[in-house]
């Protein structure tokens, strides 16, 4: 496959993928005889480790390593497992963080609205206030 195929298939440019092949994010592809790089089923399988481990937020400098190690053969398996552990880890911290973050914006959503009208009321049927209603601000 073509570097501009494997680019479509996903979702990133030519660019990204030579990049990728440059800093060592994916291992040196196969060229044809002209110099062609040409993707086979191992190089888009590391294309999608890659992909997926970027997603997720891995940095380019540990994910090389990690995948110089790979090239190193079986007996990096142990300091491999371990870099794998500790970016499981540094995930799971994001994940736990992003579902407080979600779990606070549904209790502030949780009735807004009716928060929202039983201010308004106040509102009109006061004098003018001073700012926003500590209650829709702080609130959880």
């Amino acid at each position: 496959m073509t570097i501009a195929q494997a680019a479509a298939r996903y979702g990133l440019t030519p660019d990204t993928l030579r990049y990728y092949e440059r800093v060592g994010l994916i291992p040196p592809v196969a060229r044809t005889p002209g110099g062609v790089r040409n993707f086979d089923e191992s190089a888009c399988r590391w294309i999608e480790f890659a992909k997926c481990m970027r997603s997720a937020g891995v940095g380019v400098e540990p994910l090389a390593r990690y995948v110089a190690l790979v090239r190193q053969g079986a007996r990096t398996i142990p300091q491999r497992k371990a870099m794998l552990a500790q970016q499981r880890d540094q995930i799971q911290a994001r994940v736990d963080e992003l579902q407080a973050a979600l779990e606070r914006l549904n209790r502030k959503l949780d009735g807004y609205e009716e928060r929202m009208l039983s201010c308004e009321e106040a509102l009109t049927s006061s004098a003018p206030a001073a700012g926003p209603s500590p209650s829709l601000v702080a609130e959880d």
